[in-house]
């Protein structure tokens, strides 16, 4: 319920939102006056709270008070605390639903060899180690001002490069996460052809990615082996000359809407990001899901405490097992570490209004819409099926939407309420605002304005459809904000796992 001042998300709510800032002495719904001035986002008692007692937001436990708090005060991290109970799950409301004519539509992309869609046609510049890191800058660099104009039809030549590769053990869950996660961007979609390089005398060795010298569209070499770098550069550049020879004489054809998956990214959240722009995507989700597309839901860190509506979700109790699983992982990884997932919201987050891991949550699961949880996967992994799933990440931004892409992600959807800059190629990164004062602000960052919502212009449905039809227009080569701009290059950012030797 939407109040000029104020919005309460559910009767059984004891605190409501700022929409806006909140004087001292003004009416708040059910009758309570404010006792302090209230920034945007943030919390403010609309009834008695006693010391103890849990504080509802969504119709769930967020924590609890840890003094008594009148109707009318302040609720923040100065009265407001974790709280792991939880009250009972809350059945979702009915999701928004793909008619007839969306489940007949296409979109224009690239069709590859093994039926996959891509999005973009781009070609990829992949180290196997950060030691041949800035070889790969430079050959991306030469081959973007040279070859480039040569091929209208190819999208750019990207680097992908990290701080990987060595110093580290040949065997064990960080090589392995680091060799899928490669691998996945090797056989991305939106990648036509890909050159992959390699220092020569790393651990992780080129031969592990099954490259054989000529298979079309894919080559490789090592530094040592070229005769150095400058000679890596020359080598490189006519083999990509080869390469982009095929990969741009290709052209988009009609592919059906179902093919489009997209990553669900939330970053730098506000008190308006559960209330608008997650919701929002979440409506989104739901078309796609009815078209059998499919939306990857990741950050287990950011789920947690709220991990229960997904498995209450889940279309089998395998399912909800599996994510289960990656929650207990998740306790006992960061136990071992001297943390606390709590920890989770940042300084920004709090800034913005949000006070716990539990209400971050329960804003952050609302990406997912309404619809069943039908696969849970590990980072990376190649996601397969259709409609919602879950990917396990952390909840830093560049190695989720890392995870999601090796994944198969031809679209990431960004929602941010304090203006996360993002992009990552070679997949597309749409930027969705939750608050108009963000969006104007960052105008040249945002796509999507979500805080029509909150001014009452728009309804959550009517913004899930827009963001929908914006996924279909991306997918099809509408360039967004992030790409305009030119991010992409610097947003590689596998997940480091285990020792560095």
């Amino acid at each position: 319920m939407n109040a000029s001042n104020s919005i309460l998300l559910s009767p059984a709510d004891n605190v409501a939102v700022a929409n806006g800032r909140i004087e001292i002495g003004t009416t708040l719904p059910g009758g309570a006056v404010a006792a302090a001035l209230i920034e945007p986002g943030h919390k403010v008692a609309i009834k008695p709270i006693a010391a103890g007692e849990a504080v509802v937001k969504y119709a769930q436990a967020i924590g609890r008070a840890t003094q008594d708090i009148a109707p009318g005060e302040h609720v923040h991290s100065h009265n407001l605390v974790f709280e792991s109970g939880r009250l009972p799950v809350v059945p979702p409301s009915e999701a928004e639903h793909a008619t007839e004519a969306d489940r007949t539509r296409t979109f224009m992309g690239y069709r590859r060899a093994d039926g996959r869609a891509g999005t973009r046609n781009f070609i990829g510049i992949i180290a196997s180690v950060n030691c041949s890191a800035t070889v790969c800058h430079a050959i991306a660099d030469q081959a973007n001002r040279t070859l480039l104009p040569k091929y209208p039809g190819i999208d750019g030549f990207v680097p992908i490069v990290h701080g990987q590769g060595c110093g580290m053990s040949g065997t064990g869950d960080g090589m392995m996460v680091l060799h899928r996660t490669l691998a996945g961007y090797a056989r991305h979609p939106n990648f036509g052809g890909v050159l992959m390089v390699g220092l020569g005398c790393e651990v992780n060795q080129l031969t592990l990615y099954g490259q054989k010298g000529a298979a079309a569209g894919k080559r490789h070499f090592n530094i040592q082996d070229a005769g150095g770098s400058r000679k890596s550069v020359e080598k490189a550049m006519l083999v990509l000359a080869e390469i982009a020879e095929e990969v741009g004489q290709l052209k988009r054809e009609p592919i059906p809407v179902s093919e489009i998956v997209v990553g669900l990214q939330c970053g730098g959240s506000d008190g308006m990001s559960g209330i608008t722009a997650n919701p929002a995507l979440g409506a989104a989700v739901d078309i796609l899901a009815g078209v059998g597309g499919i939306g990857i839901l990741s950050e287990t860190t950011e789920i947690y405490g709220a991990e229960h509506l997904l498995a209450y979700r889940a279309a089998t109790p395998e399912i909800a097992q599996k994510l289960d699983g990656f929650v207990k992982w998740w306790e006992d990884h960061v136990a071992k570490h001297g943390a606390s997932i709590d920890n989770n919201p940042s300084p920004g987050n709090k800034r913005g209004g949000l006070t716990t891991i539990l209400e971050k949550s329960l804003g952050a699961v609302a990406k997912g819409g309404q619809t069943p949880l039908n696969g849970v996967f590990g980072y990376a992994e190649k996601v397969t099926g259709n409609g919602l799933v879950f990917m396990d990440t952390p909840g830093y931004d560049p190695v989720s939407a890392t995870g999601q892409v090796a994944g198969g992600a031809n679209v990431i959807v960004f929602t941010t309420g304090r203006g996360s800059c993002f992009g990552c190629r070679p997949t597309p990164s749409i930027k969705v605002a939750s608050n108009s004062t963000m969006y104007h602000t960052m105008e040249e960052d945002m796509d999507v304005n979500c805080g029509v919502i909150a001014s009452g212009e728009k309804t959550i449905a009517g913004m899930g459809r827009e963001i929908f039809e914006l996924i279909v227009e991306t997918a099809s080569g509408r360039k967004t904000k992030s790409e305009d701009f030119g991010y992409g290059d610097n947003e590689f950012v596998p997940w480091h796992l285990g020792a560095t030797l």
